[in-house]
């Protein structure tokens, strides 16, 4: 049973500015190499959560992902986050899981932000994504998909869910217990990852990123400071825990009827 060790990035972001946050998300990552399995970016990482797609927006097989590969191999850990993508005219907030041999997988964000017209710009999905790492299973999910626990439930069979977000100060309490809500009834390590700063709109973020353990228990909290936060994952203890309180074969069975 491997443990799994995870770098959270938690950093303030240049407004709309791809060059500088590339760069300095190259120079928080620098000493990682060797020393983690897989490196966590926040939402929108290159830009910020900018409703101006048609001028900010790149193809899956842009330049980001080309600097993720290069991070990735460098690292020899995964790599991922969110950003903007068109794809046949459309526009995504695309989360993209990058492997050091360079395959990517990805997940569209599902619960488009309302209250800031996400959903005037922006293409919802409607489907999941796990991936494996080490024999752990991982279901990324973007920001405001963490307020709806049915598309976050453990149906998938994964023991780490992750949540990248741009998720504002004004709102962090509710960012916290859902993070904790999210572990409790889904028996699993629950990851935030969110930025710092002030936004392109005035809104500041106080980051909170997080790793809550699959009891609820906080296991890391790094308040508002920029940093690589290192954590590594017990896979026993979880494993040990879900068979003693082997709640999830309680959960009720139903599907999902997915909106347009």
């Amino acid at each position: 049973m491997t443990n799994l060790r995870v770098s959270l990035i938690q950093t303030s972001l240049q407004w709309e500015d791809k060059a500088a946050n590339l760069k300095h998300f190259t120079h928080l990552m620098k000493g990682l190499e060797g020393n983690t399995d897989l490196v966590v970016l926040p939402e929108m990482f290159t830009t910020g959560f900018s409703m101006r797609p048609e001028l900010l927006a790149e193809m899956t097989e842009g330049k980001t992902l080309k600097w993720m590969r290069e991070q990735a191999a460098n690292t020899n850990a995964c790599i991922c986050g969110s950003l903007i993508i068109e794809e046949e005219g459309s526009y995504y907030n695309r989360f993209l899981f990058v492997r050091p041999n360079g395959a990517y997988e990805s997940y569209d964000k599902r619960h488009l932000f309302t209250l800031g017209k996400e959903n005037q710009h922006y293409q919802a999905g409607n489907q999941h994504l796990t991936v494996e790492v080490k024999g752990w299973r991982i279901m990324p999910l973007i920001c405001y998909d963490l307020r709806f626990p049915v598309w976050s439930r453990n149906t998938q069979g994964y023991d780490v869910l992750l949540y990248v977000a741009n998720w504002p100060e004004v709102r962090s309490h509710a960012w916290k217990a859902l993070l904790t809500g999210r572990a409790i009834e889904n028996q699993s390590y629950t990851i935030g990852v969110n930025r710092i700063g002030e936004d392109g709109n005035g809104v500041p973020h106080s980051g909170d990123s997080s790793v809550i353990d699959y009891s609820g228990e906080t296991l890391l909290q790094a308040r508002s400071i920029e940093g690589v936060y290192t954590i590594e994952l017990n896979r026993e203890a979880q494993q040990r825990f879900r068979s003693k309180l082997s709640f999830l074969a309680d959960r009720d069975q139903f599907t999902i009827e997915l909106k347009d």
